[in-house]
């Protein structure tokens, strides 16, 4: 019999609780900024069509993610399946990868808030202080992003319940703004607004690869449902119900996006649209302003992309404490890191770590922080697409392991999620595919290799034996259904 141990953490997640981390994670603050961009180069319904095929492209990996959750509810997600399926090279390279994305994404955060107070309040930088890459860097700015990354910090320490209800308040309050646009558009839009509009291009061909050109971006906007796994001995609901409502999140995170776009295109026109990208480039909230006919509406939209940034920021701070966790009981990274608060259960060494970059961040600028974002999401689409390998290479090599949540026709979905995410990696190293990486990041994101090479003969040094080591959590429901299993074959 497999060595089994028990859980170190608290169950404290709901069925709420994830729902909203998952789908606040994916809906940042590029729903307020990038909407005309995306009706601009696909139309409105050309658009909101590429952001469905995005959405079905990422909802194949999400079925490989649902699949192996279930199967494997145990912190790091990512770790565990890659670790299962390709061994302790594989996972390190999985893990460290994601980690990067989530870390990533941390700190660009803790530099688009302030940016945003400035849409609210143009006086609101004082003290200049220097210049990186070209952005302005003042005492103000820094002194607000610091503020916000020491308390969502704390808020994380003091907790995983706690930081779930930080959660479910400021995803409210997105889900609330963004129905009052779509409504007020609705009331006050007119379709003539959509003359123009509808797809961009002068004929079916071009029609189509605007459309497809869309799609191809789509999937970075869906990145941070993967933070569901990486908390899941946390989660108190049945395995079956987690992977259904990590699905039903990509799901919202679609339809959110889409009726967004269908909103601002029915309250403006393209000519309005061009306008507000060549003023604020805060199309959203103009429209919001249009919808309303009151400019105090357009600050409301802002303060939900606002609530959006730290919901993002929250979930992926949740998410990479745990895969760095999750690697340090394998012994691929220092031990430090799986010590947790006595009192409640969190991953402190690794907060402290990401809290601390996420208050430096501020002072390295923001212009700079877009390349580590692009350089993490690099890492991401790398660790979906070795997740859905090992989802493929699990139903062989693990045929008989308890699934609670099956996927049917898995050979399909898992080609079609391998070559899905295959497809996000190869198109960041294409160069003019549209999001390919520049050297600056490229420099990152081989820095962060070098570091987890590092990492990693060092610990083979120290540890020895142990590294790459692992053992499965106990898991009641797993394991009824195994003994369900066995039973079933020895009466056949």
């Amino acid at each position: 019999m497999e060595n089994k141990s028990k859980s170190e953490f608290d169950k404290v997640f709901s069925a709420w609780d994830i729902l909203v981390i998952a789908f606040g994670a994916m809906i940042g603050w590029g729903w307020v900024v990038s909407s005309g961009s995306w009706i601009q180069s696909g139309g409105v319904f050309g658009a909101v069509l590429g952001f469905v095929i995005g959405g079905i492209m990422i909802f194949f990996v999400g079925l490989t993610y649902a699949e192996l959750t279930a199967a494997m509810p145990q912190c790091g997600g990512e770790h565990v399946f890659s670790y299962k399926a390709m061994g302790p090279v594989g996972s390190f390279i999985c893990t460290w990868a994601i980690i990067l994305g989530y870390v990533s994404v941390v700190c660009f955060e803790a530099c688009a808030l302030p940016t945003i107070i400035q849409y609210i309040y143009p006086g609101f930088l004082k003290g200049y202080m220097y210049t990186i890459a070209g952005f302005d860097i003042y005492a103000s700015w820094v002194a607000v992003a610091i503020l916000v990354a020491v308390f969502i910090t704390f808020i994380n320490i003091r907790g995983a319940k706690t930081a779930a209800i930080l959660q479910t308040v400021l995803t409210v309050i997105i889900g609330g703004v963004g129905i009052l646009l779509v409504v007020a558009s609705a009331i006050n839009g007119d379709v003539s607004n959509f003359s123009g509009q509808m797809f961009a291009g002068s004929d079916s061909g071009s029609i189509i690869g605007n459309v497809v050109r869309v799609a191809l971006m789509t999937p970075f906007f869906f990145i941070g449902f993967d933070v569901i796994p990486q908390a899941a001995e946390e989660i108190n609901v049945p395995l079956k119900k987690i992977g259904k409502i990590l699905i039903l999140s990509i799901v919202l995170a679609v339809a959110f996006y889409a009726l967004v776009i269908i909103g601002v295109g029915y309250i403006m026109n393209a000519t309005e649209i061009g306008s507000s990208m060549e003023g604020s480039g805060l199309v959203t909230a103009d429209a919001m302003a249009k919808a309303f006919s009151s400019t105090m509406m357009s600050k409301v939209l802002i303060i939900g992309g606002m609530c959006g940034i730290v919901t993002s920021w929250n979930s992926f701070l949740i998410g990479g404490s745990r895969a760095m966790y999750s690697m340090a009981k394998s012994y691929m990274i220092p031990r430090v890191f799986t010590k947790l608060h006595p009192k409640f259960k969190t991953p402190t060494t690794a907060l402290y770590l990401i809290g601390g970059l996420s208050i430096l961040a501020p002072f390295f600028g923001r212009a700079m922080l877009v390349w580590i974002v692009d350089a993490g999401n690099f890492g991401c689409c790398l660790a979906y697409c070795m997740v859905s390998a090992s989802f493929i290479i699990l139903r062989s090599k693990a045929p008989d392991m308890a699934r609670p949540y099956k996927v049917k026709h898995y050979k399909i979905v898992g080609c079609i999620a391998v070559a899905m995410s295959g497809l996000m990696v190869v198109m960041y190293m294409i160069p003019g595919s549209g999001c390919a990486l520049v050297w600056q990041e490229w420099i990152m994101a081989g820095g962060w290799a070098v570091l987890g090479i590092a990492f990693s003969v060092g610990c083979k040094v120290k540890y020895g034996k142990l590294f790459g080591s692992h053992i499965d959590v106990e898991v009641d429901e797993l394991s009824e259904m195994e003994e369900k299993s066995e039973i079933g074959g020895e009466m056949a």
